[in-house]
Parts: C-alpha cells; structure tokens; sequence
C-alpha cells in the first residue's frame, strides 16, 4: 500500500529540502502502527532523486495538515520549525504526526522514475493525528495531481480539481481552503508558462 505524507533531505549545503512523497509500504507494518521498510519513488529529475543519490537517507513524514503538503508541492513553503534528525543527516519537522529517519539500502534500477528501498532506522511520536474528512482528501488527491501537471498538462488538472473543490467548500476549514487555492494557482501558473513558450516558438524568427 501507499502513504501519503512528506519527505525532508538534505541539499549540497546541508539546507532542509521538502517534498511530497508516498513510499510504498507494507500493510501489516501498517497494522502493526511500526513501518520498518519505505520504497520511495521519486521522478529521476527530481531534486528529491538528486539528494537520495548523493545521500541516501532522510526522513519521512505522517501529518495531517494538508496546507503543508499543499505547500511543499507548489514550493511555497516559509521554512517550518524543524530540528536535526538524531540517526541520520536530515531533517524532522516539528509539526508532523510521526517521523521516520530512513536509510537507503537498494538503489534499484535507474528509470524515469527511482525505485528506493528504505530501512527505518529511527521513530519520532509527534503530536496527535487528527484523521481526514472529504475535504482533507480532496486537496490531497489535488496535490498529487499537480505533482503530475508534466505528464498530465494543465488542463486536465484544472479539470479534476474542479471536481474536487465541492468536498473542500463543503466539509474543509480555512486551511484545506487555502490548501486547494495554492493547488489552482500552481495549475494557472503552469498554464501561463505553456502559453508564453507557444507564442514564443510560433512567433517569426
């Protein structure tokens, strides 16, 4: 199975670098509530890929609050309150439900996509997780669309999130609200850039 949640590592110079990520996992460590393996799945462009190759470790995160996923995907994040990870040379974020310092231990088979397998190493007990309703769901499955707005392009984005804003207005607070409006306002921004490299290819020479 897949989790959903976000990914700190670390760039060339030590700065904290935060990505949406969902490693695959196994159920019954799931049910057990103790993961011990990760596979991550970064695209192979990625400055997430970059930093795993040169430093295979980092730290997985389980939060509820999708204003920060939401954040992390659109690179709008303001630096969150986070310390140094106590196995491994990373990051955990302050305000996440758990964490989990990884190891890579496969690399795997180079492709678009890299295909990590990650060994827990350590386990942080953060604050309480305060579960989802249709509207936390909604920017979640928003979000995970735009990390795909290269291979789907923006309009169809635009459309499946137009499907999805019903369940933010009616059932999310103030933070899935301003969630969602960073995920359309990355779609518009994708947009204006394709069309601004359209009118440039087609303008005469």
């Amino acid at each position: 199975m897949i989790l959903e949640g976000i990914l700190t590592t670390c760039a060339a110079d030590g700065r904290l670098h935060l990505a949406a990520m969902g490693p695959e996992v196994e159920e019954e460590e799931v049910l057990r509530g103790r993961l011990e393996r990760l596979v991550l799945k970064p695209f192979a462009d990625s400055v997430t890929a970059r930093n795993l190759t040169r430093q295979p470790e980092g730290v997985f995160h389980l939060t509820d609050d999708v204003l920060l996923v939401a954040q992390a995907v659109t690179g709008t994040l303001v630096p969150p309150d986070c310390r140094r990870a106590d196995e491994v040379q990373g990051w955990v974020l302050a305000d996440a439900c758990q964490a989990f310092e990884f190891r890579v231990v496969d690399g795997g088979t180079p492709g678009d996509r890299l295909r990590l397998t990650a060994e827990v190493v350590r386990v942080h007990q953060g604050r309480p997780f305060m579960g989802f309703n249709r509207g936390r769901q909604a920017v979640l499955e928003g979000a995970i669309l735009v990390t795909r707005l290269h291979l789907l392009g923006p309009e169809r984005v635009a459309a499946e999130l137009a499907s999805l804003l019903v369940l933010v207005e009616k059932t999310g607070g103030r933070r899935e609200q301003a969630a969602f409006a960073l995920l359309q306002q990355q779609v518009a921004r994708h947009r204006e850039r394709d069309q601004a490299r359209g009118a440039a290819s087609s303008a005469p020479g």
